[in-house]
């Protein structure tokens, strides 16, 4: 799968043509050196320059993990909009983590994105016959053609890629990894709200996150 750089905004932006919300998970990894209690505090942060994007999903996902009883705090204060690391300050951003007393570290990611065109036959239905009008030919056309006919269409369905890492903050391992597909999102809140759920019922079927 092509890499995308931080297309996040992209698919967060503005409103998509779309029926219903959908995200599906692709596949999911383990670490088996996984802490045996889980993690209570959690460092969240969406890897896109667009503030509005990331603002919208580190609140869902912070705001879904309190609600489990998991302290997690946005990357704002530490990594501020604009922010660019020089290779140099990996140190000092990991050392302000750990001394916020995060444990783990949250991270969310768009992969890749495709446009797929499929074709959407029609449907045809027939009025019911009346016998009674066989006598003459326009009679028994009249009644026997009636035909409601929804022609097909093709549509475009827009389907973005996401992955969700969890790290250990202390040795910054990655314990956890998630992909996901979501199909016709269709605005910031619907994606962020559902595919912030589907990460976070994940980290709770792993056993990743406990409650104090």
């Amino acid at each position: 799968m092509k890499k995308v750089s931080f297309i996040l905004s992209a698919l967060l932006v503005g409103v998509l043509a779309s029926c219903s919300p959908s995200v599906k998970i692709l596949g999911a990894w383990t670490s088996p050196n996984k802490p045996a209690e889980g993690y209570s505090k959690i460092f969240v942060t969406a890897l896109t320059d667009n503030v509005l994007a990331r603002q919208t999903v580190e609140q869902d996902l912070d705001n879904l993990l309190l609600a489990e009883g998991i302290e997690a705090n946005s990357s704002f204060d530490i990594l501020p909009p604009g922010f660019r690391s020089n290779g140099v300050d990996k140190d000092q951003v990991i050392a302000k983590i750990r001394e916020n007393g995060n444990d783990a570290i949250l991270t969310v990611a768009l992969l890749d994105q495709t446009n797929e065109t499929r074709y959407v036959p029609g449907t045809t239905t027939y009025a019911p016959m009346r016998y009674g009008y066989y006598g003459r030919f326009w009679g028994y056309y009249n009644y026997y053609n009636p035909v409601m006919y929804d022609p097909g269409y093709y549509t475009t369905d827009k389907n973005y890629y996401l992955e969700a890492n969890l790290y250990d903050a202390n040795t910054e391992e990655l314990i956890w990894s998630s992909q996901s597909e979501a199909t016709n999102p269709s605005s910031i809140e619907t994606f962020s709200k559902t595919f912030s759920k589907t990460v976070v019922d994940q980290l709770i079927k792993a056993g990743l996150i406990s409650k104090d």
